[in-house]
């Protein structure tokens, strides 16, 4: 891609941020009291919505079990039922504890130790645990540790393609590139745009959409994502 046409796309995502962040406002998100609690919700949040998620994790905090030393050391079956509410609870507890193990024998149980390994390495170890893929990786590297790269989900995926920002071939890395080339590597930018892409896609650009009223559905038909 050449200089001139990257200067176009990050000059289109900003407009495009611009645009929801107006309407939508700050996001403040992703909700969570620790690195640790908000890596354990993006496991959870897997094939499920948020609210499921929320008492999954105060199930845990009821139980006074929610850090990495309760948890690594809890029988299976014994954290299954505790996230229940976040639904696939038996695979959930396995992909935790495969998390867990992780996080104790590489990083001693500690997230302040996961969150100093540089970014390239970090997201290669990540994938390589059982269970975790491309965008639960990227949520714990963005949101839990504060390294600066855009997570892609079902909402972003549905808003690029949608616009015609992205063919419908595209791969995660596709998308993801999309961002990463055109824009600074900011981790507030990146937080707060993945969150506005999720309220977009909840209130608007859901499976059957509601164009009207829609933030990037403006008067202007030449704005390029119309």
């Amino acid at each position: 891609m050449g200089k001139k046409a990257a200067t176009n796309q990050g000059t289109l995502l900003m407009d495009i941020f611009n645009r929801l962040h107006g309407f939508f406002g700050p996001q403040n998100w992703w909700p969570g009291d620790t690195p640790f609690e908000i890596a354990v919700g993006a496991i959870l949040t897997q094939n499920t919505n948020w609210g499921n998620v929320e008492k999954a994790i105060k199930n845990l905090k009821r139980n006074g079990k929610l850090s990495a030393k309760a948890l690594h050391g809890m029988p299976r079956e014994k954290l299954a039922s505790l996230i229940k509410p976040a639904g696939y609870f038996n695979i959930k507890a396995k992909r935790l504890k495969h998390f867990l193990d992780f996080l104790a024998a590489d990083y001693k149980g500690s997230m302040k130790r996961l969150g100093k390994e540089d970014l390239r390495t970090l997201r290669k170890r990540l994938l390589d645990v059982n269970g975790i893929g491309p965008e639960t990786a990227d949520s714990i590297l963005l949101y839990a540790t504060g390294k600066p790269v855009f997570v892609i989900d079902a909402y972003t995926k549905r808003v690029l393609q949608r616009h015609k920002l992205v063919p419908e071939n595209a791969t995660y890395h596709d998308m993801q590139s999309l961002f990463h080339d055109n824009l600074p590597p900011d981790v507030d930018l990146f937080n707060e745009y993945h969150a506005l892409f999720v309220m977009l896609g909840k209130h608007y650009c859901r499976p059957k959409p509601r164009c009207g009223g829609c933030p990037l559905n403006g008067d202007n038909k030449n704005n390029g994502y119309h």
